[in-house]
Formats: structure tokens, sequence, C-alpha cells
């Protein structure tokens, strides 16, 4: 099979595989749509989780499956399926302490394009097919299917790591596609404020869709001052991280009121440590949470996720800007990606 791999640190291309082999609880699929992740640039171009060589890219798609192992009981070959961009092995002793996304070691439910061959390939092998698969939802778009792969949960567990409650003043920091889904997820979990930070028109009349209701820049001064100036010196209660880099939780804890948590789940590419301002942390007693998380995988997941789009509750229509068809067009949405141009959120390419 062919497939589009990190040949090295800076270099990517075709390269042809065997086709991988199917265990017993396993299966293989075909992807019917695949996304790009800025968490590939990350990989490829910055070496973030270290060297790969020939590794295939790529962790979020939509697939039909073409092979099931002998002890899968809920899947068969023609079904069209879901598939998480994190698949933990669910008889793991992290899956049974509640953190399955570190089955096996931390960060190691993460095995698409980091521990094995991704996605961008003719096929592709998922591990625990019972617990990892999940149905795509009768009508619904392949290209949608992918963004609850990753960009969905990813953004909600955000949401969840914050603990956002009714009525709380919310600040989100980043509205890519991640943030986005947290500008979402809190608008869900009956946030009364949403202020969101950036500056791209795109994104920014996205994430008015999705009920932000401030926003700032960057561009324009610290990030805490002007949420301060914006909440009458009080800060907020939660903070969701989903883009910029070690430096952001320096004003996210400035910004964030005693007793308020911030849930980060952006993908910290490079730099070595975190500060943490002493005097606005409390000197180290102001109670405010720091946690951060890779997004949970598996079926139920998958399945409550959908149920959002397929009621309705959840548009992920303004997630795709920018929408390919055929394998030619890989390269081309994956350096989309690396350059950000400013009409972009995500890159999507059906597989026809």
């Amino acid at each position: 099979m062919k497939g589009y791999a990190m040949l090295r640190i800076g270099e990517s291309g075709w390269i042809e595989k065997d086709t991988p082999k199917c265990g017993p609880l396993d299966a293989i699929v075909k992807p019917l749509a695949v996304a790009i992740c800025t968490s590939d640039v990350h990989t490829l171009w910055e070496g973030a989780i270290g060297d790969r060589h020939d590794m295939i890219l790529g962790h979020e798609a939509s697939g039909e499956v073409v092979e099931v192992g002998s002890e899968v009981k809920d899947f068969k070959p023609g079904d069209r399926v879901l598939i998480p961009a994190i698949t933990p092995d669910w008889n793991s002793l992290e899956a049974q302490a509640g953190y399955s996304m570190h089955s096996g070691g931390m960060l190691a439910g993460w095995k698409f394009s980091n521990f094995k061959d991704g996605v961008f390939s003719e096929y592709f092998h998922v591990n625990d097919a019972d617990g990892n698969l999940a149905l795509m939802p009768e009508g619904m778009d392949p290209a949608d299917a992918c963004i609850l792969s990753d960009m969905v949960p990813t953004g909600f567990h955000a949401v969840e790591l914050a603990d956002v409650q009714f009525g709380d003043t919310v600040l989100v920091v980043g509205i890519g596609p991640v943030g986005l889904m947290a500008v979402a997820g809190a608008a869900l979990r009956g946030a009364s404020r949403i202020i969101a930070v950036g500056t791209r028109p795109v994104c920014v009349e996205a994430a008015k869709g999705y009920g932000a209701t401030d926003f700032i820049s960057y561009k324009n001064g610290p990030i805490d001052e002007q949420v301060m100036e914006l909440t009458g010196g009080k800060g907020v209660d939660r903070v969701c991280i989903a883009g910029g880099t070690v430096a952001t939780f320096e004003p996210a804890v400035k910004a964030l009121k005693a007793g308020g948590k911030i849930g980060n789940v952006n993908y910290l590419g490079s730099g070595d440590y975190i500060n943490i301002p002493r005097v606005e942390w409390g000197v180290g007693m102001g109670h405010k949470d720091i946690r951060g998380g890779l997004m949970p995988g598996g079926r139920l997941r998958m399945e409550k996720l959908a149920s959002l789009v397929s009621s309705g509750r959840l548009d992920l229509h303004p997630e795709v800007t920018h929408l390919f068809h055929g394998w030619d067009h890989i390269e081309e949405a994956l350096f989309l990606m690396k350059d950000k141009p400013a009409d972009l959120i995500k890159p999507v390419v059906v597989i026809d």
C-alpha cells in the first residue's frame, strides 16, 4: 500500500509499505476522508515527539472497515465508522484507573503517527476495534466525521479539565479548530460569557457562531491585562488553553480568579519549562488549578459526540474551510496547515 510519511524531521513524502496485519481484536480500515492536524505539523517540522523515520502521518479519519479480527463482535467489513485519534488499550491498568489515554505509558493511547503508522494511507490498523470504533450515523458527512475524531473531543476535553459550570466567565486561548470546539463546549456547558483570544477573521466569525461573546488579541498587549479590563478587574472563572506556547500559562494564571481552573489541551511542541507567576498563583496557595490532558478516546465518547451532531446541537460545517478530493492533495493540505493562510480553519481530504 502507499502512504504519506514523515521520512525524517523536516522531510515527508509518499512511500510504499506492507498492508498492516489484523490481530484477533483489531480491524483494518480504509479511509473515506482524512484531516490534517497542527499536531502533524509539530511532529514533522518541529520533531516535537522526536525523530521518526518512514512513519505514515495522520490521526484524523473516517473510514470503512475492510477486515476484522476473529474476536471482534460489533463491527464487520463494509461498516462506515468513526475512528478516534486516541485508541487506548482498554484492558490496561491505566484504563482501569480512569486514564485510558495513557494506556501503556504517558500519552501511549496516542498511537497513530506516534508509535505506529497513521491514517494517511490506503489502509490502517485500529487496535481493540470493539472498544475504539463507532458506527458512523446514517447520513453523516465523512468530512464532518473527521472533525469528530480529534477536534471535538480535544476541544471539549479542555472544557472538562477546566470544569466549566453554569454562569462561568471563560477565557479560551486560541480559536483554531480545537479552540472553536472549546468555545462550543463551554457554551453547551452553560458559560455565560466566553472571551476568545484570536485574530483571524474566519476564526472570529466561527467563534461567534459557537458562542463567543468577546474577543481579544495578543497583538494588542498582554492577554491578562485585556481580560482584567473586560471584567472590571475580576478575572475569569475558567481558562481553556487550545493554542499558544509555554509562555501562555503566565497570562492565563494572571487572568484567573482564585479558585479557578485552567484546562490545557495545547500540544506544546517546543520549550523546556513553563513559568507560573508566583504572586498571581497566590504564592502557591491561590487554589488556581492547572490541568493538562490528552483527550479521551474510545467508542462511547465517539458515540456521544456523534449524537450531538446528529441531533443538531453541534454543527461541524464551519470547521472545514478547505475541502479536497483525492490522495494527490494530501501534501497540499498538510502545507496549508503549516502555513495557516488567513482563510483557513481546517483542511480535509475526501478519498474518492
